[in-house]
């Protein structure tokens, strides 16, 4: 491990807790000789403070997230965010390492060897607010920004820590120039917000399952390019206040709406004319995902006097074709993966250097959650799945074991 990572405090004690890996051919543990390739799908850059304040349009300056004072008391400002009040909240041991970790790409590469990754799929940190309005070309003024940041930065390291390019897809003209660019950059990916049009359901705003955004699928189509779709990205997820706000937030108004754009994309007959598209949700967890596609066939086939299109296959088919979901610790959705025929669409990540990632004990979380598989179920959800849909190279040293058959 990391020799500036402390041991854990009271409060992350529990992270310790493990049922071993006794029978497992090879081994979560970062320092183990017969080590799983793991591939981290979702963890968060620490972009500078003046980022977006520095390299966007006079004009915009003063409509930028930031920091506002009503009666001596300071909120967070974001244009569709409520007002947050910013509470000083005390951090310590490693929930303060993980506020002050990920800076630089040589800090990331040394705790992510130290937890085991060999890779690592990049999402904003504060850059996850750049779709927090309704104006598409603020919007994506803002993803371009990040953009340009994030390949200065991650550009030389992009074999270990790949970024994904930022696109504002409500401004469809600008989204179609944004993926070129990027693609001919070398993005290994996309990230779209869950909905295009930042806010709360309007039956009258553009969405993923419409006809008018045909032209920016044939776009990604043609690029190759994986389609991610980021928690937090479609509408304010802090809409409960009071008692329990930030479990009820965290569960119903974060995590929860990422289905929305899994089921526009399997149910509107979307991928049946761009066959080549691939799309994901990240950081939603995975338990959901059989229910959510069970309940798409049900309606499919009960509702079938109502749909249009008709579709060729069934949503759950285009999902195992096409979709992927990522997750931190869902042992209820692991225990469903090889019933529901799932284990190639489900993709691992510690969310470094979030709270609520496994970093820096992914070992004991992987452990305590993935016992059910065997070794090559495990082997694929925890770095060959990532591989195959973002363009990893799996190195020598996974292939040299009894099991090798796994990395071929």
């Amino acid at each position: 491990m990391a020799s500036h990572i402390p041991a854990p405090d009271e409060h992350n004690a529990w992270r310790l807790e493990t049922p071993g890996s006794a029978g497992w051919q090879r081994s979560p543990r970062p320092d183990a000789a017969d080590k799983f390739f793991m591939v981290s799908t979702d963890g968060h850059v620490q972009e500078p403070s003046d980022l977006w304040s520095t390299r966007m349009d006079a004009k915009y300056k003063d409509r930028l997230p930031g920091m506002t004072v009503r009666d001596g008391k300071k909120f967070q400002k974001t244009e569709g965010f409520r007002p947050l009040r910013i509470r000083n909240i005390e951090f310590a041991g490693e929930d303060l390492l993980r506020n002050r970790s990920g800076y630089t790409p040589e800090e990331r590469i040394e705790d992510l060897a130290a937890d085991g990754v060999d890779a690592e799929i990049l999402f904003p940190n504060k850059g996850l607010t750049i779709w927090a309005t309704p104006d598409a070309e603020f919007s994506q003024a803002m993803c371009r920004v990040y953009n340009d940041w994030a390949w200065e930065t991650f550009a030389a390291f992009n074999d270990r820590l790949s970024p994904m390019a930022c696109i504002a897809s409500s401004d469809i003209t600008g989204s179609i120039a944004e993926v070129e660019r990027t693609a001919k950059l070398g993005f290994r990916g996309l990230s779209l917000p869950c909905k295009p049009v930042w806010g709360a359901p309007d039956h009258e705003a553009l969405n993923y399952n419409l006809p008018e955004f045909e032209p920016l699928w044939a776009v990604i189509e043609e690029t190759g390019l994986p389609m991610t779709f980021h928690v937090s990205t479609g509408r304010d997820p802090r809409t409960s206040r009071g008692n329990g706000g930030a479990i009820i937030n965290y569960a119903v108004h974060s995590l929860a709406p990422t289905m929305e754009p899994i089921a526009n994309l399997c149910a509107s007959g979307v991928l049946e004319k761009f066959p080549g598209l691939r799309f994901g949700s990240v950081e939603a967890g995975i338990g959901w995902v059989a229910w959510a596609l069970c309940a798409m066939d049900e309606a499919h086939r009960k509702h079938h006097m109502f749909t249009r299109p008709k579709l060729k296959m069934l949503p759950s088919e285009c999902f195992k074709a096409h979709g992927f979901a990522t997750f931190q610790e869902d042992k209820p959705g692991l225990d469903l993966a090889r019933e529901h025929g799932l284990v190639g669409n489900f993709m691992w990540a510690n969310d470094y250097p979030h709270h609520e990632g496994t970093w820096p004990h992914s070992a004991q979380a992987i452990e305590r959650t993935m016992g059910n598989l065997n070794d090559a179920e495990r082997a694929q959800i925890l770095g060959l799945n990532a591989a195959r849909i973002f363009g990893f190279k799996v190195p020598e040293r996974y292939t040299h074991h009894a099991d090798a058959a796994v990395y071929a």
